[in-house]
């Protein structure tokens, strides 16, 4: 098992990452290369770059939990955007936020934990 495996904040990137992938799959064939792989793209790069980051010294570590951080921003930003153009439910744009509120605070602690 890999270190990152072990963290919390891993397991509920990759989580997340499933419902992203789960919730866009009733984006309309045009969105495909559009919001679709807009939201998967960056929701899969939060646990990437938590994973690439727990190999690297605690300052890295520490500036790749912030590229973790700023990849959910991003899925935030394109859930509004879907919801607004009626691709997403209220509820479905709910459940993003909130799970990358979540991942976000969990972020925030470790980064805190590494002295950053």
């Amino acid at each position: 098992m890999f270190n990152f495996e072990r963290l919390e904040v891993w397991r509920k990137a990759v989580a997340y990452a499933g419902l992203v992938y789960r919730t866009t799959k009733s984006f309309p064939a045009t969105e495909q290369f559009g919001l679709t792989n807009q939201l998967r793209r960056a929701a899969t790069s939060i646990s990437a770059n938590i994973a690439e980051g727990s190999a690297r010294p605690p300052a890295d570590f520490a500036r790749f939990l912030g590229y973790a951080a700023g990849s959910a921003y991003e899925v935030v930003t394109h859930s509004v955007l879907a919801r607004n153009e009626g691709l997403l439910t209220p509820l479905a744009h709910d459940q993003l936020y909130a799970g990358a509120d979540e991942i976000c605070r969990m972020l925030s602690g470790l980064r805190r934990s590494l002295g950053e």
